[in-house]
C-alpha cells in the first residue's frame, strides 16, 4: 500500500485529504490531519506539500509530509486547557510510534510511523492508548473515557 499526494495545502483542503486517506486508518487520517494543518499555520497558506503513506515490511504505516520550508521545524508545546490550538504535534506523538524530521536542501519531511490497519481500517494500537494530557475526551472515538 502507498499513496502520493501532491498539493498547495489549503484549510479547505485538508478535510478533503483526510477523506482520501478513510481506507488508510484513523491514525492516518489523523497524523496528516495534523501535519498538513501544521504546515498550514507555520508555512503559510497555500504551501505545496507531498503526502506520502507508505505500507512498511513490518506491518507499520509511514506517513510523510514534505513542505519547501527546511527552517519551520516542529515543537511539541504543552497546551493548556483554555487554548484553542497547540495540540497537534501532542496528538502525533501520542499517536505515532515514533516520529521525527529530515532537513535537506529546501524542504523538510515531518514523517511519522503507526502500526498497521486493524479491524475497520483502524489502526491498531495497545490497550491504554488514547487520551491526551489537555483533552477532555479519548483521540480513538471508539475508546469510551476511563473514569
Amino acid at each position: 500500500m502507498s499513496l502520493e499526494l501532491r498539493l498547495p495545502v489549503t484549510s479547505a483542503a485538508v478535510p478533503e485529504v483526510r477523506r482520501l486517506l478513510r481506507r488508510h486508518g484513523i491514525d492516518v487520517m489523523l497524523c496528516v490531519t495534523e501535519l498538513l494543518t501544521n504546515v498550514v499555520d507555520h508555512v503559510g497558506e497555500g504551501t505545496d506539500v507531498t503526502v506520502r503513506v507508505l505500507g512498511m515490511p513490518d506491518g507499520r504505516t509511514r506517513v510523510e509530509v514534505s513542505d519547501p520550508d527546511p527552517q519551520a521545524l516542529p515543537v511539541v508545546r504543552r497546551a493548556s486547557l483554555a487554548d484553542e490550538s497547540g495540540r497537534g504535534l501532542a496528538v502525533l506523538d501520542a499517536l505515532a510510534l515514533r516520529w521525527g524530521v529530515v532537513r535537506a536542501a529546501g524542504h523538510k519531511t515531518v514523517w511519522c510511523e503507526v502500526d498497521g490497519e486493524g479491524e475497520a481500517g483502524e489502526a491498531s494500537r495497545p490497550p491504554g492508548g488514547g487520551g491526551l494530557p489537555g483533552l477532555p475526551l479519548p483521540v480513538t472515538p471508539s475508546r469510551s473515557p476511563s473514569p
